[in-house]
């Protein structure tokens, strides 16, 4: 009887193992790079093939994250990754799971790192793991900075101004350039925000102004005939974005009287991509130009 019980509980522990192996993990990734404090978004994919529908996501601890950062050395986690969301997967189907994972762990080094993703399965009983993805941390190169003072705060007029630091940084991905913004504290030492501008042209010169609100306005050259013109506000927010092309003169940032900065020069191209919209805005990729 004892040697019968001995060898039921094998075969159940096979079959659960069985079943387990029908369901897979893997940590898909948008890049290999990315910049210190740029959002890394990890996309977990589960696929099940066990059967029955699964029901995940009920827990905090369905789903965690293992980061190493070579040489043996496990990243540590500022805070729990927020991972909560109750949802069903019917056998053979996939679901995707999408956590920027940047703001819960030290990132803080440049450095070739690698993601693991362990999801646990309480029909199942059993936890599966993905395989690790590795990407690499970069510091890219400084182009521009310019330091600027907040507004000051309603409700303590007598404070100290806060001093905030804009940088354009040039970084290389898949052998293209890449023109990225960055807003830090004036030290440097806190980051409020990183995030890609548009591609880049190796002979394009990135010209930043500040208006009088203190918005950063950048124009630089996309293309042998062509310019983006973005604004960003202090907060770190895309608020304006318009294309630009090369006439019979070239698109350059004015300042006028009332230190409103504006693109003249070149002819406006409306686009799909514009911020805000435009009503002119044509999304086809026939698009043609007109003059501002």
């Amino acid at each position: 009887m004892k040697m019968f019980l001995a060898f039921l509980a094998c075969c159940l522990v096979g079959l659960t193992s069985a079943i387990a192996q029908s369901v897979s993990v893997e940590v898909v990734l948008d890049r290999e790079q990315y910049l210190i404090n740029e959002e890394l978004v990890a996309k977990v994919r589960i696929t099940n093939f066990s059967g029955q529908t699964l029901t995940l996501g009920a827990d905090e601890d369905w789903l965690s994250f293992t980061l190493d950062g070579g040489a043996a050395k496990v990243v540590s986690q500022r805070a729990l990754v927020p991972v909560r969301h109750e949802f069903k997967l019917d056998s053979s189907k996939i679901g995707t799971r999408r956590i920027d994972i940047a703001p819960y762990f030290d990132l803080g080094r440049p450095g070739r790192y690698t993601v693991t993703a362990s999801v646990r399965i309480p029909q199942l009983n059993t936890r599966v793991q993905s395989k690790p993805k590795a990407f690499h941390i970069i510091t890219g190169t400084v182009l521009w900075q310019q330091d600027f003072g907040m507004p000051p705060d309603p409700k303590a007029p007598a404070s100290v101004p806060e001093i905030r630091k804009y940088s354009l940084l040039q970084v290389t991905h898949d052998k293209e350039l890449t023109l990225y913004f960055r807003l830090t504290d004036g030290s440097g030492a806190k980051t409020f925000r990183v995030l890609p501008i548009d591609k880049l042209i190796s002979f394009s010169n990135p010209e930043g102004q500040l208006d009088r609100f203190n918005n950063l306005h950048v124009l630089y050259q996309t293309g042998a005939h062509s310019f983006l013109y973005s604004m960003i506000n202090p907060e770190g927010v895309l608020i304006g974005r318009e294309t630009h092309d090369i006439s019979t003169t070239r698109p350059a940032l004015r300042t006028d009287k009332d230190g409103h900065i504006s693109v003249v020069g070149g002819t406006r191209r409306y686009a799909s991509t514009d911020l805000p919209p435009s009503d002119d805005s044509i999304p086809t990729a026939d698009a043609g130009s007109r003059q501002r």
